[in-house]
C-alpha cells in the first residue's frame, strides 16, 4: 500500500532543518508534499510563488517530492490530494504543545488523516524561519541555515 504525506508550513524561507525533515519524511513515506500555506496573515518576506520556488530548488534531488503553494485548510489540502499523513517537526518542548492542538483540531476536522511528529537533526534544533531572517536583516551570515539558493534570495530581499 503506498502512503503519502504532506509536510506543510509557510517555509519563508525553507532551512536546512526543513530540508532534514523532508529527507526523513521521504524515506517514511512513498510520496511526500512540501504544501506552501499562503499565510498572509503572516505577511511573508517571499511571495507564495517565490517560496515554492525556493522550496523546489532547495530538494530537487529527492525524486519523491513535489512541492505545491495552497491557500485553506491544511486538511481540506490533504483530503484534495489523497495525503493520508501530516507530517509535523519538532524542534524542542516548546513547540509540543502548540502542535499537539494543532494536531488534535485537524484530527477532528478530518478524522482520516493522522500527524506524525519528526524531530530534527541535533544541528538544526535551533533554527527557525524567523531568527534566519532576523539575522539575514541585521548583516549576518546564515549560510549554514539554507541552502545557497536560498542564502542568495535572502541576501538580495534583505539587503
Amino acid at each position: 500500500m503506498s502512503v503519502a504525506a504532506m509536510y506543510p508550513g509557510t517555509f519563508d524561507p525553507i532551512t536546512l532543518g526543513h530540508v532534514d525533515l523532508v529527507r526523513r519524511a521521504c524515506r517514511l513515506f512513498d510520496r511526500v508534499v512540501v504544501a506552501i500555506a499562503a499565510n498572509p496573515s503572516k505577511e511573508p518576506l517571499f511571495t507564495l510563488d517565490e517560496r515554492v520556488e525556493l522550496v523546489r530548488a532547495s530538494l530537487q534531488d529527492l525524486a519523491n517530492v513535489e512541492v505545491s503553494g495552497y491557500d485553506g485548510l491544511t486538511v481540506e489540502f490533504a483530503r484534495e490530494h489523497d495525503l493520508r499523513v501530516i507530517v509535523r517537526g519538532l524542534r524542542a518542548v516548546s513547540d509540543f504543545e502548540y502542535e499537539f492542538q494543532l494536531a488534535t483540531m485537524n484530527r477532528h476536522l478530518a478524522v482520516e488523516v493522522e500527524t506524525a511528529f519528526l524531530t530534527p537533526n541535533e544541528n538544526y534544533n535551533f533554527v527557525s524561519s524567523s531568527l534566519v531572517r532576523e539575522i539575514c536583516s541585521m548583516g549576518g551570515d546564515i549560510s549554514e541555515f539554507v541552502s545557497p539558493v536560498v542564502n542568495e534570495a535572502l541576501i538580495k530581499r534583505c539587503r
